[in-house]
């Protein structure tokens, strides 16, 4: 199947209407539509059903859009790696990522895969973690690295690791020296914390909903950076993994407190790509590496 004409069929997948995918490609309407025609001709099949609001793919055009995004996918990796032999082996890695492997630890992956492969470039696009696993779903990303609580629709996860949520405070809090704590024993402590729709905050409302536990947030944000500021800077206690915070403890004064409740403890931090989709060999290196400082993120020190 022609590329050109593959690449129209997804945009106008993506966007739902032949206009809006006219807007964002540059090409005219009526361009797309021969397109589109063609393809139906082509497999014998009706590719989209027409609605008021707008066309969505038909069982055949979901079976094509797979096959598209692959297709292209391919064909890239392939002229990507054929000019890399020309251009000192240039390679560009496309990262989605949850906000919490984000600040340190993806930079400290980053900088240390580039010692042995200097030509590759990266971009680092950062978002919720559904947001990060459909980036990958649809191609505009190439590895998603997020936590996860359930399993995707057509993503490979290359690998999972559980990731407990831990209590953080500041390291002379009264609970900054235990060994673990339960949420009954945050109780008496102010919270900072996510808002609704991560799986931190999800975990950790399912957990208070079964101990009959009921918090009342003194901050809520989207921005873990900040809930991280606050709690040094009071007696708050935040949530968080510890592979966010593991290489800014000691400099920033903090401990994280591992949580006994068993509801904490059911996500895992996932290195998902989409599923069928042949690596460069570039791009399954620096996997290696980044399963391996998930693993062991002592072996980045």
């Amino acid at each position: 199947m022609d590329n050109t004409a593959l690449r129209y069929f997804l945009e106008v997948a993506r966007s739902g209407s032949l206009s809006k995918a006219s807007e964002r490609l540059y090409v005219a309407v009526s361009a797309l539509s021969r397109q589109i025609a063609k393809l139906e001709e082509e497999v014998d099949a009706v590719l989209f059903e027409r609605h008021p609001r707008g066309m969505v793919l038909s069982d055949a055009g979901r079976l094509l859009a797979e096959h598209a995004q692959r297709s292209l996918l391919d064909a890239e990796r392939v002229t990507e790696e054929i000019r890399g032999l020309s251009n000192g082996g240039r390679a560009t890695i496309r990262v989605a990522s949850s906000e919490g492997v984000a600040p340190h630890f993806l930079p400290q992956v980053f900088a240390r895969f580039l010692k042995t492969h200097r030509a590759t470039h990266f971009q680092l696009d950062v978002s919720a973690p559904s947001v990060a696993t459909q980036r990958v779903r649809e191609g505009a990303s190439d590895i998603a690295v997020c936590f996860s609580v359930a399993p995707e629709k057509d993503i490979h996860v290359l690998y999972s690791q559980r990731a407990p949520i831990y209590a953080l405070v500041r390291s002379d809090h009264p609970l900054g020296t235990r060994e673990s704590v339960s949420l009954a024993d945050l109780a008496a402590w102010p919270l900072a914390i996510d808002h609704q729709g991560v799986t931190i905050r999800q975990l950790f409302d399912i957990a208070c909903s079964l101990e009959g536990l009921v918090f009342d947030p003194v901050f809520v944000s989207n921005y873990h950076a900040a809930l991280q500021s606050f709690v040094r800077q009071t007696d708050a206690f935040t949530l968080t993994g510890y592979v966010t915070v593991r290489s800014r403890l000691k400099a920033d004064g903090l401990a994280a407190v591992p949580i006994v409740n068993a509801e904490l403890h059911q996500r895992t931090l996932q290195v998902q790509t989409m599923a069928g989709r042949t690596l460069p060999q570039t791009m399954q290196a620096f996997i290696e590496l980044l399963t391996g400082a998930i693993h062991n993120p002592a072996s980045l020190d």
